[in-house]
């Protein structure tokens, strides 16, 4: 078990790095990909569905307004980079209009929770993992500044592990994840601090034209590094309270798509807006 996750882990680092150096659209179709399969996950997790085996009206919406939501977002940063928030928000509030519309006209065959099941998995899974794919196309140093989300993901909870296998005592939430201690969370959090920080020395102040203080940089892992770990214990909170123990088996050893990007899907707004607030290229 351990062998097949870490070489599924590795070929995963693998594939991730060279969809985000090449960006543009293969980066588009790879993060819709996952949306979509983000989707599905949450639904199914969720029991978005209809009587029997047919397929469920609120997810073929949910569905068709994340392919929508995409191509309106790729077609807005093309256009105008200034233009993406507002084309997000109508693209939000559209999806948001499509799902009341299968509610009403099919009522009452899906119950209220089931809609709004529905929209949160668009808002959870699609919206905020496109924040990945805007961190890394639209910012002329993207390319650089994508590798924050995954430091703050990635990064901090492999500190956390091996801080919280070597001296993790005292469990932090014991009914969501048993195996993580408070030691493992300061091990994740100091540990994405330090890797912020010699990543913004030895590379953002280095290749970019962005200057980036240490305690700044450091800052922003710790921040990155506690919000990762919510975004980890609520998509576990979510198969909790369903009875699931992980989202799929797609990737061997792993998971499903929810179960390993659950800490990015949270990361990548964070540094965005960070980025968007503090650096402010082109927004």
């Amino acid at each position: 078990m351990f062998r097949t996750r870490l070489l599924s882990g590795i070929l995963l680092v693998a594939v991730a790095l060279g969809v985000l150096l090449a960006g543009g659209a293969l980066l588009a179709v790879v993060v819709f990909g996952i949306s979509v399969i983000a989707y599905q996950e949450l639904t199914a997790a969720c029991k978005v569905r209809g009587e029997g085996m047919e397929p469920a009206a609120p997810v073929i919406v949910g569905l068709v307004t994340t392919l929508v939501y995409y191509a309106v977002i790729c077609l807005a940063l093309a256009r105008d980079i200034g233009t993406v928030f507002p084309a997000m928000m109508m693209a939000v509030v559209a999806a948001f209009l499509a799902f009341l519309f299968v509610y009403v006209f099919t009522f009452p065959k899906y119950h209220a929770n089931q809609i709004m099941s529905a929209m949160f998995s668009f808002l959870y899974g699609p919206v905020m993992l496109s924040f990945l794919f805007l961190l890394r196309e639209g910012f002329d140093d993207g390319i650089y500044l994508v590798w924050f989300v995954f430091l703050a993901s990635w990064g901090s909870d492999t500190c956390a592990y091996c801080v919280g296998v070597l001296i993790g005592k005292h469990k932090m939430t014991p009914k969501l994840s048993p195996k993580k201690s408070i030691e493992g969370a300061v091990g994740g959090i100091l540990g994405a601090a330090l890797l912020f920080a010699l990543y913004a020395h030895f590379v953002i102040n280095q290749y970019t034209m962005i200057t980036l203080s240490l305690p700044v940089a450091a800052a922003l892992g710790a921040v990155g590094a506690l919000v990762s770990m919510v975004g980890d214990l609520a998509a576990s909170a979510v198969k909790r309270d369903h009875g699931i123990k992980d989202y799929g088996k797609l990737i061997p050893g792993h998971g499903g798509i929810m179960d390993r990007f659950d800490s990015v899907i949270v990361a990548a707004p964070i540094v965005f807006f960070w980025v968007v607030l503090s650096v402010g290229m082109a927004w």
